[in-house]
């Protein structure tokens, strides 16, 4: 192995018997010998000559250590390397194998340490320096993808191309999930880390990718029914591990439905998604939201000038009862909510059964739309849950355009 004619280069010892010392090393090792570059003749001229490394020699030898991080060899085995090198080089130094001067020996030895100390920390620098960017660059085309991916992007060609390193099959369906934090303890980067771990010990890490995104930690999981639950349940599971953990705070999980294709997890991501908002705006307690559940309100959200005519028309005469419309609609949605039994619905509002009764009537009376009857108790209970959506009466009704 013989040293590169370099501007600034001192002249040192011939390094003819250098090249069988770095490929013992490497043999040894079972690292590349190119990664030692510099580092013996810069160990060789310490020894000889008790000279210290030039900065260009140090330079090399972190990008040598960069081009180990880059190569695949993790940072221990770099430095096995690089000291495995060092002790064959002090076997065979002349000055080491010809001299009986103790005072020699000693000099060269404090030499070659301290190279070899500055060679290892520079070594090892430039290791961690390209991991860090190896991290960058990745987290950089993760988020990429995965806005990509949420998104739905058009290049579906393209798409299935990138997904492959992450190890997704965009031809398999998937969940999306979100985790979304409900108080000021939740930490969403910490949720990701702890959450990576256990979907992964669930699930393989195929089909499996965790980010961040708006806040929320985004999950995308398989959605074959031999390795994942279906529906909402997956949501719950989600959870059930988030709480396994030491992660503190307060979470709200959405499931989307499972989906096939490259636009297969949009879909299911803008599911949990608007799940998640509906879940906010209709201030639902639950910590698991059923997609399947709010199926009506996604309906009843997307046509909304006919919600509000709706609203407007069969519940508005509530608002001429005494105390305003509020008492009524609350016995509206609890005798709905409880199957249509009045006795269960007084229990929830702890009223008597007769009160109920008497407001059922009153509505009737007052809007024109009986329980008894089947289209009215249709229009009723639609015009209802619009109303939650809608968040009214507390608030006004969208003017008509």
């Amino acid at each position: 192995m013989s040293r590169p004619t370099t501007r600034g280069a001192r002249p040192g010892p011939p390094d003819d018997w250098l090249g069988p010392v770095a490929a013992a090393a490497a043999s040894g090792t079972e690292a590349p010998a190119e990664l030692l570059g510099e580092y013996l003749p810069m160990l060789a001229d310490a020894a000889v000559h008790g000279r210290r490394p030039d900065a260009w020699q140090l330079e090399a030898v972190r990008e040598s250590g960069r081009q180990a991080a880059a190569g695949g060899v993790d940072a221990r085995r770099a430095v096995d390397l690089y000291l495995s090198a060092a002790w064959r080089l002090w076997r065979q130094l002349p000055v080491v194998a010809r001299s009986s001067d103790p005072e020699k020996v000693r000099a060269a030895a404090e030499a070659v340490l301290r190279v070899l100390d500055d060679a290892v920390g520079v070594l090892v620098d430039g290791h961690q320096s390209e991991r860090r960017a190896m991290i960058r660059r990745e987290e950089s085309l993760r988020a990429e993808f995965v806005d990509d991916l949420l998104r739905g992007d058009a290049d579906v060609a393209g798409l299935v191309e990138r997904a492959e390193p992450f190890g997704i099959d965009l031809g398999k369906p998937h969940h999306v999930v979100l985790v979304a934090p409900r108080d000021e303890q939740a930490a969403p980067d910490r949720a990701a880390i702890a959450l990576e771990r256990a979907v992964v010990s669930r699930f393989g890490d195929r089909e499996v990718l965790v980010a961040l995104k708006d806040g929320r930690v985004v999950l995308v999981l398989p959605g074959a029914p031999a390795s994942a639950p279906q529906g909402g349940d997956v949501g719950a599971v989600v959870l059930e591990d988030l709480r396994r953990t030491d992660v503190r705070g307060r979470w709200r999980v959405a499931a989307g439905r499972a989906f096939p294709g490259g636009y297969g997890i949009a879909r299911s991501y803008e599911e949990a998604r608007e799940a998640l908002g509906l879940a906010n705006r209709l201030g639902l307690e639950s910590d698991v939201v059923d997609v399947r559940d709010l199926l009506v309100y996604r309906v009843l959200a997307r046509d909304q000038s006919a919600i509000v005519d709706l609203i407007r028309d069969v519940l508005g005469p509530l608002q001429s009862a005494r105390g305003g419309a509020r008492p009524l609609l609350d016995t509206l949605e609890a005798y709905f909510a409880a199957g249509d039994v009045a006795t269960e619905a007084a229990r929830r509002l702890h009223v008597s059964v007769r009160t109920v009764t008497y407001r059922l009537a009153r509505v009737a009376a007052l809007t024109g739309y009986g329980i008894n009857d089947p289209g009215s108790r249709f229009s009723l209970q639609t015009a209802v849950l619009g109303a939650r959506l809608l968040e009214w009466p507390a608030r006004p009704l969208p003017a008509e355009p």
